[in-house]
């Protein structure tokens, strides 16, 4: 089907649902980031019921008096029932099902623009599937009391459903990045932003390794000795806090070659400004991290600042795709 004459109102609620869909993942991966900050990612020890009830107790005298024994022989020796920190996992878990609804509904939208775009279509749905593997997910994360290995491959997935969303999204978006040609953009482009996203990918990989880090320290030395974490720290802590500042100056290198062949007010310009200004947030939350004694509030800040720099830098690779491909089917060098 000619894009062109695609009803332009389908594609407007598409990319509201996908956006608002979007979005709320990311309030997700904040919320999430919270739970574990304050440690009530055992607030809730089984799942998908809340100690064994589908509305969590607010108090203790609601549980039986032997529940630490029960669940000590499920393999949750130290269980204790808190309320504030039951609730808060028991929010998060409301969140996610929302969530999940709201993608479910961005694959309903998804169908009737596969003859618009049959990857939208595939992607969204893909997305949906991908929810409930997360979940199953987040279900092994309770089951195995917060194994490190099994968080950081419960948020990869996060990030990952955050990639197939941003391709659905970009390709609702299509028509607006082809009304913006990149005629005159700097031909060394293309190969910074690949440079950029090894670079973010390299960072966000070695980020991971310093949060399974502090999961071990939180366990071995305690909450209440924080500020002393960072002693402890093996050498890719420091190698990941220098390795910063390569990311933020290859990020502003790009910027300014946009910025100077494309001009301010391009979609490619404004999305790489709006990365910078993440970038800052990841850098400023991460000095504060190192240097402040690992504040507890400043966790989900840096977690969620570096998931927003990755799904920037894709919607940038893509939105880049399609203005490049628009400019060469003007020019007729694809039938």
């Amino acid at each position: 089907m000619n894009p062109d004459t695609y009803p332009a109102a389908a594609l407007l609620r598409y990319r509201r649902i996908a956006t608002a869909t979007l979005l709320a993942v990311y309030f997700l991966i904040l919320v999430g980031a919270s739970v574990r900050a304050s440690g009530a990612g055992m607030g809730c020890p089984d799942w998908p019921t809340c100690f064994g009830q589908w509305i969590p107790p607010t108090t203790e005298n609601q549980l039986p008096s032997n529940y630490q024994e029960i669940y000590a022989d499920l393999g949750y020796a130290e269980t204790r029932f808190n309320a504030v920190k039951t609730w808060i996992e028991y929010i998060n878990r409301l969140i996610g099902v929302t969530i999940g609804i709201l993608i479910f509904a961005t694959a309903i939208l998804s169908w009737p623009l596969r003859r618009y775009s049959l990857s939208l279509a595939i992607a969204s749905f893909a997305a949906f599937l991908m929810v409930g593997l997360q979940g199953w997910l987040g279900a092994r994360v309770v089951s195995s009391n917060l194994q490190p290995g099994m968080i950081t491959l419960h948020m990869l997935m996060a990030l990952a459903i955050v990639g197939t969303l941003l391709f659905a999204l970009s390709q609702s978006r299509r028509q607006i990045m082809a009304a913006q040609p990149v005629l005159g953009i700097d031909s060394r482009f293309p190969v910074w932003l690949a440079i950029v996203l090894c670079l973010t990918v390299i960072q966000v990989i070695m980020g991971t390794q310093v949060r399974e880090m502090t999961d071990i320290l939180s366990r071995l030395q305690g909450e209440q000795s924080r500020s002393l974490w960072i002693e402890a720290m093996p050498w890719f802590f420091y190698v990941h806090r220098s390795f910063s500042a390569l990311v933020l100056l290859a990020n502003v290198w790009l910027a300014w070659l946009l910025v100077r062949s494309l001009g301010w007010l391009h979609t490619l310009t404004r999305l790489t400004l709006t990365m910078l200004a993440v970038i800052g947030i990841s850098v400023l939350s991460g000095a504060t991290l190192g240097h402040l004694g690992m504040p507890r509030l400043i966790q989900p800040l840096h977690l969620v600042a570096a998931t927003s720099l990755f799904g920037l830098q894709f919607l940038i690779w893509m939105s880049y795709l399609h203005s490049r491909n628009s400019l060469i089917h003007s020019r007729g060098y694809i039938a």
